[in-house]
């Protein structure tokens, strides 16, 4: 099928364009707004609405795996009592601040960036977008990149032998049935990450019959309040901004010891973590079988339970965690390797994402193919020896838009640099010494399948993810923008660098 023509475009449409609007695009258009308010900017949404995952995602109980108070935007105070929310009132948290900042008329929906080419002699990015049906073009001085780390329209979903004998529903969490009615019903969730820690209590107190969670390996759980009562009494005594400044930094600073603690003394916090289970399950419970994993505390995201929901479930017998591995599927269950039968009459793979690399945008700079994988980042945001493009990449180990404000603020500082010093381009330029290392220190599943597509990160900074806030900041906020490393320049002046 031939493509639609291509309407060129004959001047800069924008100084800035930013891709996705979803948490991260949201925050990014506030902070440009805010700190950048003479550029020009749009957002470009291959969907028809804001939210990314809080909008993608309709699985049943779908909440955040972090705090709202760092999960949340650094400008604008969470108020709802729940800290760890349920996906609708995030979405609606960033709506709220898309009309509250006056955003939304900078978005153009059902518009999906296919390529991005850049000339360095006019220090412009010239990209090809979808939109109802057609191709089109703009351009921009500068692009960011606000698409997540995952494949929207595909999920990873391994070919479970017999899977096509099975007769009732089968599929990924990623794409959960509208209609899809579980009461009554004999359900098996396969997985026990995030996604499945959630569904399985959720669809236990919505009236399955019986809700199994089939694991091939044990997480690390930990369970906490959904309600931070201690947040919500400072904010009724320092009122909404005040209150929520102390416990961004509060969650902050916990979160990152956690993080620590685990990786210089995992023994401890195994420990720690083991002993907080026990208080929750039945006296009897094998724990050793379902929930001691064989890598360390971090090594993968430990998985947080709000309220202790999936083992209340456990204790009231309408929950079940199933430690084996699959035989096949038959057309009324699961067959394990341990000769178990388990009656199913639905079938939920909540078995990983599929890592995706800045949406697969084909990039090219001065008529030169520049794909990214295996391409070293630079303060886990720009990409070595690829110029005027950034991203926006949120932490593994605390929450998300933590990291996302941080880089949009960078992004802020270069771009008011440039107009400062009438320069057009920035650009990281590699160093030959620096070596490479992975892009993530996780040994998580959806991360090792997805090793080829992914960048790398360097052995020292600024080439190095230090997954910290606190350095982050001192970084991105603080840090020096001409370090050596990172190229002013001006059209003709990146020209004779680039060759």
């Amino acid at each position: 099928m031939e493509s639609s023509p291509i309407k060129a475009a004959s001047a800069v449409d924008v100084d800035v364009l930013l891709i996705g609007a979803g948490l991260s695009g949201i925050g990014s258009a506030w902070h440009l707004q805010t700190y950048c308010p003479t550029m020009s900017y749009a957002i470009l949404e291959a969907r028809d609405a804001i939210g990314g995952t809080w909008d993608l995602f309709r699985y049943p109980g779908i909440r955040s795996d972090s705090d709202m108070y760092t999960l949340g935007y650094s400008f604008e105070p969470w108020t709802d009592a729940k800290a760890i929310a349920d996906g609708p009132s995030i979405l609606a948290y960033v709506n709220r601040v898309a009309d509250k900042y006056d955003i939304r008329r900078h978005i153009r929906f059902g518009h999906k960036l296919v390529s991005a080419s850049f000339d360095s002699a006019a220090a412009r990015w010239t990209v090809e977008v979808e939109s109802g049906g057609e191709r089109r073009t703009m351009t921009a001085r500068w692009l960011h990149m606000c698409t997540g780390y995952y494949n929207y329209s595909e999920a990873y979903l391994p070919d479970f032998p017999g899977r096509e004998s099975f007769r009732g529903p089968l599929f990924h969490a990623q794409f959960w049935p509208e209609d899809l009615d579980t009461r009554g019903k004999n359900v098996v969730v396969i997985g026990s990450g995030a996604t499945a820690v959630t569904i399985v209590p959720e669809m236990a107190k919505d009236g399955a019959a019986q809700v199994t969670m089939l694991q091939r390996s044990p997480t690390y759980m930990v369970s906490r309040p959904a309600v931070d009562k201690v947040a919500n009494g400072l904010r009724r005594l320092l009122g909404s901004q005040a209150s929520y400044g102390v416990v961004r930094w509060r969650n902050v600073l916990m979160q990152q010891l956690f993080f620590q603690l685990a990786r210089r003394r995992p023994e401890t916090v195994k420990k720690m973590i083991a002993k907080g289970l026990r208080k929750e399950l039945p006296r009897d419970y094998a724990v050793e079988t379902h929930f001691k994993p064989s890598y360390n505390p971090w090594d993968q995201r430990v998985c947080l339970v709000p309220d202790a929901d999936l083992f209340a479930g456990i204790r009231e017998g309408k929950v079940e965690v199933v430690t084996d591995t699959i035989a096949r599927i038959v057309p009324d269950g699961i067959e394990l390797k341990s000769g178990r039968h388990l009656p199913a009459d639905i079938i939920v793979a909540a078995t990983g994402l599929k890592l995706q690399l800045l949406s697969d945008v084909a990039f090219t700079i001065d008529g030169v193919a520049r794909p990214l994988s295996g391409t070293m980042t630079y303060k886990g945001m720009m990409f070595a020896g690829v110029p005027n493009l950034s991203y926006s990449f949120g932490y593994t180990n605390a929450s998300w838009t933590l990291k996302a404000d941080l880089t949009s603020f960078y992004l802020c500082r270069i771009l008011n640099h440039l107009r400062d010093t009438g320069r057009t381009i920035a650009m990281p330029v590699p160093q030959a010494d620096v070596r490479p290392v992975d892009f993530l220190d996780f040994s998580s599943g959806y991360v090792q399948r997805a090793k080829d597509i992914l960048p790398v990160q360097g052995d020292r900074a600024p080439w190095k993810l230090h997954q910290n806030y606190m350095r982050d900041l001192r970084a991105l906020k603080y840090g020096k923008l001409e370090d050596g490393v990172m190229r002013f320049s001006g059209s003709t002046q990146h020209a004779d660098v680039a060759a």
